[in-house]
């Protein structure tokens, strides 16, 4: 396997770590790019750009994040809170107000971010066709009762996520969340990330073709890591939370469809290369060629802990800012203040500001890994273990 790029002195470790994603894990093509101080020390890619094809992957080649997503998402209402366009601490309805229906008065900005909207699941899912109409999801939220009290329990949102927070943005801005991103993150940063891939982009072929790997090769030694049987049996129950939650689309869009990938879902669908995702993350916590996303108090602010413990979506312990994902058990990042977010099956962003790192890998072959893939986590322990 030919590992394209360059990796700075004293990161080859992690050259060496992604190799052996390929070597080892199953890897059909991948990414990796790490920054430090706002510097790029890590520009990794290898393998094809299509999981079922044999075209290499080219510098540039862009990938779907599926819930990474959600990290980029994020930042649309933390900037517009810093500048006094949205209130984090006011109820969803001051500027939705049909949402307030059903109970849900009492559900804030802040819980939206958190996870403890009490929103994860629809009571009648969307198809895909009505999850690609940017009206439905935000109709079918406003019809919806709340699964708890909104505020005093979490649980992971895993697409409905993304119409309460596109619906916000769009109720302050008037533009939906994919085409704020775009002029007010992706044109500063010259990002080469979408939520909703333009038509142009999509006719030059960067964007790789996504599909299931085969299961991962079992280790040779040490501990198998097996579900817990609360966890499979909560996957299994088509009536859990769980299972109800991730199908608030039934069935889930063929992610290569374009017209799937053209519309901008803020919870699953957003397409990045990898340079993409961790530039974004290191201009949120610090200067990036003369750009920084967040101001240091809402970074964070971000970053501190709002929801932790019991999940009821997933079934295990998860800690989460607002809208990050926090270093955990659930998600191991870089150390204790690491902030991002995991995509389901493989994709990881985060940044780590006190050692001033963010970091970015992104994949065309999925597994069946939830919040911590072993070829992103792979990554992940070499970086964590290089001497300071």
């Amino acid at each position: 396997m030919d590992v394209n790029g360059t990796v700075a002195e004293g990161f080859e470790p992690v050259r060496e770590a992604f190799l052996r994603n390929f070597e080892t894990l199953g890897e059909k093509g991948a990414a990796v790019v790490v920054y430090r101080h706002g510097r790029k020390v890590v520009d990794l890619w290898a393998g094809t750009r299509d999981v079922d094809g044999d075209a290499p992957w080219q510098r540039g080649t862009a990938q779907i994040m599926r819930s990474a997503t959600k990290g980029v998402a994020a930042a649309a209402p933390l900037m517009l809170a810093e500048r006094g366009e949205l209130d984090l601490d006011a109820p969803v309805g001051r500027y939705w107000p049909e949402f307030k229906a059903h109970g849900k008065d009492g559900v804030l900005v802040r819980h939206v971010l958190n996870h403890r909207a009490g929103l994860p699941v629809l009571d009648r899912p969307l198809t895909p066709a009505e999850a690609l109409d940017p009206r439905r999801g935000p109709e079918a939220l406003t019809a919806q009762t709340p699964a708890w009290e909104p505020g005093t329990a979490h649980g992971y949102h895993p697409l409905t996520y993304g119409w309460l927070l596109d619906e916000l943005v769009r109720r302050v801005t008037g533009r939906g969340a994919g085409e704020w991103i775009a002029a007010e993150i992706a044109a500063p940063l010259g990002l080469d990330l979408w939520l909703g891939l333009p038509p142009s982009v999509a006719a030059e072929g960067r964007v790789g073709r996504a599909g299931r790997l085969p299961a991962a090769p079992e280790p040779t030694g040490g501990l198998r890591v097996r579900a817990k049987r609360s966890v499979t049996a909560a996957y299994d129950d088509p009536d859990s939370l769980t299972r109800r939650a991730f199908a608030a689309i039934t069935p889930f869009p063929d992610q290569n469809d374009p017209a799937y990938r053209a519309t901008p879902l803020p919870a699953t669908n957003g397409i990045a290369t990898a340079d993409a995702l961790a530039r974004f993350y290191a201009a949120l916590i610090g200067e990036v060629d003369g750009v920084r996303l967040l101001a240091p108090a809402t970074m964070e602010a971000a970053r501190a802990e709002e929801s932790a413990g019991p999940d009821r979506t997933l079934v295990i312990n998860t800690r989460f800012g607002l809208g990050y994902m926090l270093h955990g058990t659930a998600s191991p990042l870089l150390g204790p203040g690491s902030f991002g977010h995991p995509g389901r099956g493989g994709p990881l962003g985060f940044a780590d500001p006190e050692s001033a790192t963010a970091f970015a890998y992104v994949t065309n072959g999925y597994r069946k890994t939830v919040t911590a893939d072993p070829r992103a986590q792979a990554l992940v322990k070499a970086l964590r273990a290089l001497p300071e």
